[in-house]
């Protein structure tokens, strides 16, 4: 059989060199279009046709959820009406390898009269939507990795790099913070990791296992079949923690042969216990869970009294594992 590795080897050796070669194009446009960019007051409109219309389409989203207020608009649509969505305050980053494309130039007289802010993003600083702009960003590359030298790759894959340079660049500058992203994901598994506390997913009340530090070994084992959570917590005559016994230090106790209707819990329970509080991001206790090696977790108020437990099989359920 035929291998087709060869020619894929070039391909990405071509498109690699062609984003590494960038670095030379992080000049003082690219920090005047970040400074343009935080100083805006409304939407970065990004725009394009074609392969780079596609590339625009993702800038866009990319901006849109890293803290700067973005949409795609497509340059035809523009000319015929989709222009009414642009106003005071927007800035414009058109997008076109050639700087030629004619849908985007129809609709640069508009944006100048409106005086907004235009930056281009070319791989020809000579052309037409360069010289019109009023930050022009260089993505040219050597040579695309189509062997016939027409389909857009490098370009492509060059000026989707520079528009993540840009976005991440001034997503740092802002600020923007982890809840911050979070805020714009709530779905899926990326919006649980994010967002969701042991408060959303504990067990409460009711249903936390609690045993006093004098109850018997017995009594232990039955909360800890009661609750269903492997685990109970030990607490004194304030209520507050003073261990966990779990399945596992049931298991560790055996060989000892201990009366499990006479002896006190207090004997045999794990104190200096791994906790955590009700504001914890699910995210976090599951990282101090694998870290500890360790199944349950106790929750604690600020009295240090159990307020909530929670094992993987409640991280597990809501997503986060």
């Amino acid at each position: 059989m035929q291998s087709f590795k060869p020619q894929a080897l070039a391909v990405l050796k071509i498109e690699a060199e062609a984003v590494q070669q960038l670095e030379q194009f992080l000049n003082e446009d690219f920090d005047q279009a970040c400074h343009l960019i935080l100083q805006n007051t409304g939407k970065v409109i990004v725009s394009g046709i074609g392969k780079s219309g596609h590339i625009a389409n993702k800038i866009a989203a990319t901006f849109a959820s890293t803290g700067t207020p973005a949409f795609f608009v497509h340059p035809g649509e523009a000319s015929h009406g989709d222009l009414g969505m642009l106003s005071a305050g927007d800035i414009v980053l058109a997008i076109s390898n050639s700087g030629e494309t004619a849908e985007l130039l129809t609709i640069v007289p508009v944006i100048k009269r409106m005086g907004i802010p235009l930056i281009a993003m070319t791989g020809k600083p000579d052309s037409t939507l360069a010289q019109l702009a009023d930050v022009h960003i260089c993505v040219s590359v050597p040579k695309e990795a189509c062997p016939l030298g027409l389909a857009p790759t490098a370009s492509t894959t060059a000026t989707l790099a520079m528009g993540d340079a840009l976005a991440v660049a001034v997503l740092d500058a802002r600020g923007f913070s982890a809840d911050d992203f979070a805020l714009s994901h709530p779905g899926g598994s990326l919006g649980k990791k994010l967002l969701l506390r042991l408060e959303d997913i504990m067990h409460k009340e009711s249903q936390v296992p609690i045993v006093h530090r004098l109850a018997t070994i017995k009594d232990a084992l039955l909360e800890i079949s009661r609750k269903g959570l492997g685990m109970t917590t030990v607490v004194n005559d304030e209520g507050k923690l003073a261990g966990i016994f779990t399945d596992g230090d049931l298991r560790r106790i055996l060989d000892l042969k201990l009366d499990i209707h006479t002896t006190a819990i207090e004997h045999v329970m794990t104190i200096n216990c791994i906790t955590a509080k009700a504001e914890t991001l699910a995210a976090e206790a599951l990282n101090i869970m694998q870290q500890k090696k360790i199944n349950g977790l106790i929750i604690l108020n600020e009295q240090q009294k159990p307020i909530g437990a929670m094992n993987m099989h409640d991280l597990l359920r809501a997503g986060v594992l």
